[in-house]
This record gives structure tokens, sequence and C-alpha cells, in this order.
């Protein structure tokens, strides 16, 4: 039989179950993406943190294992069903949209995590402003984006007629149990990121293309060392000034 359609871009309430058990436990996520911020992120004792897009909750569950206190919303409700059944029901975590003014106090957080959320927007601005608005004066601002070189490139190899210095959008189809799905997200230059952080009032602290961690070798030899010498995201560490 041919894999069941869906039309719906970005669905993650379908992608729910299946995305969470594959970002438990391949490299990308659990052996690149997450220790990678939790390093970046350092003693986070005592810190209120905001999860932006926390998904299922992993990188939550751990900042408030190593002594955070932790909030974290998300688009996706089915993601949000299965990060309540992690963090249980004393954990602030609610249904919003990042591309839309955020349901948090002015200076409410010593720490914004948006990790792998900024590429599914067109335009920045507004959500760096809210992300502003909400941390205290001198919080950070973790962001992790796909590394827009590493997208250019494997899509010119490809075939397609990228132009590295453009904001564009592009998609491609997943295929989760059975069923395929279009996916869209945006990618932009190194350049016109650091001007939007700029504009938005944050000043770069750390700008980082960090290894996965030693664990992944022997669990995934040829992804491990491809992730070695062409890394496939970059990881800033922002200042509200």
């Amino acid at each position: 039989m041919p894999p069941e359609e869906s039309t719906v871009v970005n669905d993650y309430d379908l992608l729910a179950d299946t995305y969470t058990r594959w970002s438990d436990t391949e490299i990308q996520n659990a052996y690149y993406e997450r220790p990678a911020v939790l390093a970046l992120a350092g003693d986070v004792t005592g810190r209120r943190i905001l999860d932006a897009g926390c998904g299922a909750g992993p990188l939550t569950v751990a900042l408030r294992d190593r002594g955070a206190e932790v909030s974290g919303f998300d688009l996706s409700s089915g993601m949000l069903e299965i990060a309540r059944e992690r963090l249980g029901p004393d954990v602030d975590l609610r249904v919003a949209d990042v591309a839309e003014p955020l349901p948090y106090a002015d200076n409410a957080f010593d720490d914004v995590v948006a990790s792998l959320v900024l590429h599914y927007l067109e335009d920045w601005g507004p959500t760096l402003g809210e992300f502003h608005r909400i941390l205290k004066p001198g919080g950070r601002l973790i962001v992790v984006v796909d590394h827009p070189f590493a997208i250019h490139l494997l899509q010119r190899q490809a075939g397609q007629q990228t132009d590295y210095s453009a904001t564009y959008e592009w998609t491609e189809t997943w295929e989760i149990d059975g069923r395929t799905m279009p996916m869209s997200f945006w990618n932009r230059p190194v350049h016109a990121m650091t001007d939007a952080f700029t504009a938005a009032g944050f000043r770069i602290a750390v700008l980082s293309e960090p290894k996965p961690v030693p664990e992944a070798e022997k669990l995934f030899p040829e992804d491990y060392r491809m992730l070695c010498v062409s890394p496939s995201c970059l990881f800033f560490v922002l200042q509200a000034e």
C-alpha cells in the first residue's frame, strides 16, 4: 500500500508520538542539540527558564532536573500532552504560537531557550521582540538554528538553485508511520540572523558550532563523523540589553 498522504504543513499533532520517540534517541537531538544547549546554559539552579517551542519536553525535563524553574509552550497540543505526562501537573505548559504575542508578563524569565524553533518563521523581528520583553534585564536567550550553509549546500547538491544570501522558504516531505506530510522551513544567512538579534536589543555573547557528545560515536559512527566535520546547527547565547 502507498503511504497515506497528509496535506497539513508541519503537522506535529500527527507526528507527536513518532517524532518524540525519534528525538529521544537519535543523534541530532539526543546527542548533539540538547547536550550542547545544556552545556551553554551551565548552572541553571534557581533560574526561571522558558522553553519556547518545547515540543514533548525533553529539554524542559533536563533543565528542571538541573534545578531550574521551568515553563514551556508549543503550538502542538499533541506534543504538549506528552510533555505534561513527563513533567506533571505543576509545570506551566501552554499552547501558544511563537509568531504571536506571548502570554507571559514583562521581565518574567532569567532565560529563554528557543531550540530549532525560529526556522519556522519568515520574520524573526516580532518574536525576538517578545523574547526580549519577557526576559529580565541581562537575561539570556539561547537559540539553536539549522546551520544555513549546511541547508544551502545540501540543496545545491540536490540541483536546486538556492542563493545563500537570500532568506527563502524551503519544503520537504517527511514519511512517518506510513504517512507522508509536507514540512516547511525558512533559511537565512548568518548576517541576517545577527542583524535581527541586534535590532531586537540582544548582544551576541556566544556563537558555537559544537560536536556531538563522545557517546554518540559508537551508536552512530557515520553520523558522528559527519557532524564532527560538517555541523548541522548554529548555537547562540544572546544577552538582553
